[in-house]
């Protein structure tokens, strides 16, 4: 699971991530990060399910910070993509995969590189929003 972690001012000095760790023997692999003193925004891969995920997610928010879970990462335009297979090579985690029918994205494979997206020559695939 893919969730966006919100800090706000207060909460950038503080170790969230690796209390978080600590506390529910999860790790979590920071796939985006924009940190300022002001504010911070991660997009996070959980590897968890169930109850150890809500645990992940309880006890983020009881570090202070706004969580929100993520839905699909990339967006296929089906109408234009016409399934030339541009966007499976660069794919460092192979997780587009190609067939005569359709293309499938992996969303746990996906680390969010938008290296499908810059290599898709009809603009087929594009980032989904994270807000």
């Amino acid at each position: 699971m893919k969730i966006k972690i919100l800090y706000a001012h207060e909460k950038v000095k503080k170790p969230v991530l690796s209390t978080v760790i600590l506390k529910t023997n999860v790790p979590l692999n920071i796939l985006e990060a924009t940190v300022t003193p002001s504010k911070g925004e991660m997009v996070v891969d959980v590897p968890a399910s169930g109850r150890q995920l809500e645990m992940v997610i309880e006890a983020l928010k009881a570090e202070g910070v706004e969580v929100k879970e993520l839905g699909p990462t990339i967006e296929v335009v089906k109408d234009r993509c016409v399934l030339c297979g541009a966007c499976v090579s660069p794919c460092p985690t192979g997780a587009i995969t190609l067939t005569m029918e359709k293309l499938e994205i992996d969303e746990q494979l996906c680390v969010r590189c938008k290296a499908c997206v810059i290599a898709c020559p009809f603009k087929a695939l594009s980032m989904a929003t994270t807000s």
